[in-house]
């Protein structure tokens, strides 16, 4: 398959720079494939699962947040938040859900409280998910 240059630029530096064959992000509006030869594009990321071929294997990432720009081949990806399964902390992803849940079974929780809780639980849901495919 044929290798295009990706770089993957986060708040925290640099997490990849290199050749792969095959990006897959989830954007605001599904999921997006990106092979050699792509389209010119940019489009606002989601919340999800990123999966990079390297070499012909696949790793798995957790993505959040941010843009992906596809430019005369090169392809830039600019999550705000981006962790590879096997670098996912499992224990905190879980300690984060907890504490969602905690706020989402109470009562008393403001309205802002909820859509917190909310985000924190579909952030922790997609690092624990992702990282059970390390």
């Amino acid at each position: 398959m044929t290798a295009f240059p990706l770089k993957i630029v986060t708040p925290d530096g640099l997490e990849f720079d290199g050749q792969a064959e095959e990006l897959i992000v989830r954007t605001t509006s599904g999921d997006l494939g990106v092979l050699a030869g792509h389209t010119d594009c940019v489009a606002p990321l989601g919340m999800g699962r990123a999966t990079v071929i390297l070499d012909g294997k696949k790793r798995y990432a957790a993505c959040i947040g941010g843009i992906l720009s596809v430019v005369k081949g090169a392809v830039t990806l600019v999550p705000t938040t981006f962790e590879w399964a096997d670098e996912i902390d499992t224990d905190r992803a879980e300690a984060s859900y907890q504490r969602a849940q905690k706020v989402l079974h109470d009562g008393a929780a403001s309205e802002t409280e909820v859509r917190l809780a909310e985000a924190r639980l579909r952030r922790a849901l997609v690092r624990k998910g992702v990282a059970s495919m390390k």
